[in-house]
């Protein structure tokens, strides 16, 4: 395991930081319990010249904990269901960065 690895670990371990999940494949799979780091920025948009603010949504988690994540594939964090709009790869190889929409 590398230093990346071991650091991911131990921030969604964190009980400040990373929450727990239910994924489900194509959002009606089975679901998987895991956890995930979970951050919800705003951003900012144009609309016909008009600036807009927009929820987000970018969970974190180890590649090894879930080696394969497609578009349409659901988490389910509390109450909420967030699905996979995108999901990319960090640069070391070792986390997702996962783009979900509420």
């Amino acid at each position: 395991m590398s230093a990346f690895d071991t650091a991911m670990a131990s921030l969604i371990a964190d009980a400040h930081l990373g929450v727990d999940a239910q994924y489900r494949q194509g959002g009606t799979g089975a679901p998987v319990s895991l956890r995930v780091l979970r951050s919800s920025p705003d951003r900012m948009a144009d609309a016909f010249g008009t600036e807009v603010i927009s929820a987000s949504d970018i969970l974190s988690l180890a590649i090894a904990t879930l080696p394969d994540i497609a578009s349409g594939d659901t988490f389910s964090i509390g109450g909420e269901v967030l699905t996979v709009r995108h999901a990319e790869r960090d640069a070391t190889g070792t986390a997702w960065r996962i783009f979900c929409q509420r």
